[in-house]
C-alpha cells in the first residue's frame, strides 16, 4: 500500500495496458491448471488484465495456477487462472476494502480490511464470507498478511502491532484477534494515520520468525512472533524504500517498490538477520507495484495504478508477469 492515503486519489489518465488478457468467464480447476490444462506455461499471458472499476493490490496463488486479489474500492475478491488469464469475482464488494490477502489451511483466504480495521476470512472455492473480525478501531489501516508461525499474521501501518489470528478447522465466532506490540530496533510510526509504517509481511526463511518493512524508516525487520522484540535485518546493497509488499520463495526475498517502479531481490540468510542484495527488477508494465506471487519460474506483480481516475467505472488494472 502506499505511504499516504491521499497518493490513493491522485487522478491520472493511464488506460489499461494494451494485448492483456481479459477477465471474464470461470477459471479452470485447480487441478486442470497445476497439470498443465491450459497450455504450457510458456505461453500463459504475462498480462493479465482485472475487470473495470476493480482496483486490485493484494495477490496470493494456490493451489494450482489460481491467483486471487483483493479491490480497494469495494472489498471485491477475484480469482483468475493463471494458464489462461480468465476469471471472476468471487466475493462481490460489501464496502470494507480488501488489501493484502493470502490462501490459509481448511480452504480459505484470510484478507486484511485497510482502514476499516477488520480481518475477514472467505471460503476460497465459494467467495462465501465464513467470518469478520474487529482487529482495530479509530486510525488504523490493515495492511497485509502471512500464514506460518502458528496462524495468520497482519500489519497494521497506522499502529506499531501485529494481529494474529490462529488458523484451525472450525472458525471461531468470537474474535480470536491477538494484538502483539513491535518492540526493540523498530522506529515508530508518527500518530496520526498520515503516515504509513508497517506494510509488507513474510516469514523467515527458517519459517520461525516474520520479516516486516517498514515504509516510514525505509528498513526491514525481522520480528520474534512470541515476544514483538524486533532487530534490524543487515541488507548489504539494494534498497527497501517504498517497500510494499514482499515475497519469499526459498531464501530469496522479492520486495516490492511501489513508487520506486521496482522489485528489488535479496539472498537471505536462514533466520532472515542478513541479507545480499541480487539484482533489480523494473518492467515498463509496472504502475505503481504493490504486491506480487510466485508461481514456477514466475512472479505476478500487482498494479495498484494509484495515480489513475479510480472515479471512472472503466478504470481497471493489470498483473504482470516477469522471470525470477
Amino acid at each position: 500500500m502506499a505511504r499516504s492515503l491521499t497518493r490513493r486519489h491522485l487522478l491520472g489518465t493511464a488506460a489499461a495496458l494494451g494485448g492483456a488478457a481479459a477477465l471474464a468467464g470461470p477459471p479452470a480447476s485447480a487441478a486442470q491448471a497445476a497439470t498443465g490444462g491450459g497450455g504450457s506455461a510458456a505461453s500463459w499471458p504475462a498480462t493479465i488484465a482485472t475487470p473495470p472499476g476493480f482496483q486490485p493490490e493484494g495477490i496470493t496463488i494456490g493451489p494450482g495456477a489460481v491467483a486471487y486479489t483483493g479491490s480497494l474500492l469495494d472489498g471485491s475478491v477475484c480469482a483468475a487462472d493463471l494458464a489462461t488469464g480468465r476469471g471472476r469475482i468471487i466475493t462481490e464488494g460489501q464496502g470494507p476494502m480488501s488489501v493484502g490477502l493470502k490462501v490459509a489451511p481448511y480452504g480459505r483466504l484470510v484478507i486484511a480490511g485497510g482502514d476499516t480495521g477488520q480481518i475477514r476470512v472467505v471460503d476460497r472455492r465459494s467467495g462465501r464470507p465464513l467470518a469478520a473480525w474487529q482487529a482495530a478501531t479509530g486510525t488504523a489501516f490493515v495492511n497485509d498478511v502471512v500464514v506460518g508461525c502458528g496462524g495468520a499474521w497482519f500489519t497494521d501501518s497506522f499502529n506499531d502491532v501485529l494481529y494474529h489470528v490462529p488458523v484451525r478447522r472450525t472458525v471461531p465466532s468470537a474474535s480470536p484477534v491477538r494484538t502483539l506490540p513491535l518492540t526493540g530496533a523498530w522506529a515508530p510510526t508518527p500518530p496520526g494515520g498520515q503516515t504509513f509504517g508497517a506494510n509488507g509481511i513474510e516469514l523467515t526463511p527458517d519459517r520461525r520468525g516474520l520479516l516486516v518493512v517498514n515504509d516510514n524508516s525505509a528498513l526491514l525487520y525481522r520480528v520474534d512472533p512470541r515476544t514483538g522484540e524486533t532487530t534490524e535485518v543487515a541488507l548489504t546493497g539494494g534498497a527497501v524504500s517504498n517497500g510494499d509488499g514482499l515475497v519469499l520463495h526459498g531464501r530469496t526475498l522479492y520486495v516490492v517498490r511501489n513508487w520506486a517502479y521496482a522489485v528489488d531481490v535479496f539472498r537471505l540468510t536462514g533466520d532472515g538477520t542478513r541479507g545480499t542484495f541480487v539484482r533489480r527488477i523494473t518492467d515498463p508494465r509496472f504502475d505503481e507495484p504493490t504486491t506480487a506471487a510466485v508461481h514456477g519460474d514466475r512472479l505476478y506483480v500487482v498494479n495498484a495504478r494509484f495515480d489513475s481516475d479510480w472515479s471512472d467505472p472503466t478504470t481497471s488494472s493489470t498483473i504482470v508477469a516477469v522471470p525470477l
